[in-house]
């Protein structure tokens, strides 16, 4: 069993909240360690909690964390989502989570799903000291996303994402856009498996909102993280669902391919079935499989 505490660190001189799993009864060796963030418009108790504990059982401290503007953590305004400030979040959370008691600081993996799985490729490419990373279901091409969206829709969502933008040099309010909505509605997400995917992730009392400051849109489109797979210098996982409606598989294993020590694994699945489930549970084996060859807990 593990035991999870509430901690805090600071990004950008703002306060970040997080949970760190530890395995129950922990005092040997020291251990690598797991950071963990989840994806668009996520937060912790999106079954990140779930993941963790797995992990955490299985001898690795996790570090678990909502990204500023979003959920425990400070920051405002509210639901305010930039690549930019988010990739300074990981930067503090891998910096923050090597000062821990009773971590190996030369053994620390980063986990993302989704959009956090775009921002591991991104952030592990980019240092050469991370061990190991988990990629699953990843976001790694903008264009690939939007085209998958319906065209109509991509339109009205550019043109609010654009509002929203040039409002905000003016210092207006930022406009909101949802992040899942049903087919045919302005949201980020509209494919028929969103809504009844991504929002049964969410628990009763959690801090989560189906909405986001509608100009990270624009930074959806042009983004390309899984280009930079390439450039990973540590073993990768990159778990790639085949009937992934939000990150389409094709542009995800055109791109994962070029990770040098890269290992992909395909689920014949949805994007947000392995959250829950039988999928969940096999994806849990095969992540902690990867780990246990390349960085053991023991």
């Amino acid at each position: 069993m593990s035991v999870r505490e509430n901690v805090t660190f600071a990004s950008q001189g703002t306060s970040v909240a997080a949970w760190l799993y530890r395995p129950d009864g922990d005092g040997g060796a020291a251990r690598p360690v797991i950071v963990m963030a989840h994806g668009l418009g996520g937060v912790r108790e999106m079954r990140l909690d779930a993941f963790a504990e797995r992990f955490a059982d299985a001898g690795y401290v996790c570090l678990v964390f909502d990204y500023r503007h979003f959920g425990a953590s400070d920051g405002q305004p509210r639901q305010l989502l930039s690549v930019r400030r988010q990739r300074q979040d990981w930067a503090a959370a891998v910096a923050f989570a090597r000062t821990l008691p009773g971590v190996d600081a030369a053994r620390t993996v980063l986990w993302g799903s989704s959009f956090s799985g775009g921002h591991v490729i991104a952030v592990g490419a980019a240092d050469p000291t991370i061990a190991a990373v988990v990629s699953q279901c990843p976001y790694t091409d903008g264009l690939a996303s939007s085209l998958a969206v319906a065209p109509f829709t991509s339109l009205r969502v550019t043109l609010r994402a654009v509002r929203d933008l040039v409002g905000s040099w003016f210092g207006r309010r930022p406009r909101s856009i949802p992040l899942a909505g049903e087919p045919g509605t302005v949201a980020l997400m509209t494919a028929p498996d969103a809504v009844p995917g991504y929002l049964a992730l969410v628990e009763e009392g959690s801090t989560f909102r189906n909405e986001v400051a509608a100009r990270v849109a624009l930074d959806i489109a042009l983004g390309r993280p899984g280009a930079k797979a390439r450039r990973l210098r540590c073993p990768a996982l990159f778990v790639v669902c085949e009937r992934d409606t939000v990150a389409p598989a094709r542009a995800t294993l055109k791109h994962v391919a070029k990770a040098p020590q890269g290992e992909v694994v395909r689920r014949d699945t949805g994007h947000f079935d392995i959250y829950v489930g039988e999928e969940f549970e096999t994806t849990v084996r095969d992540e902690l499989a990867f780990l246990q060859r390349h960085v053991p807990a023991t």
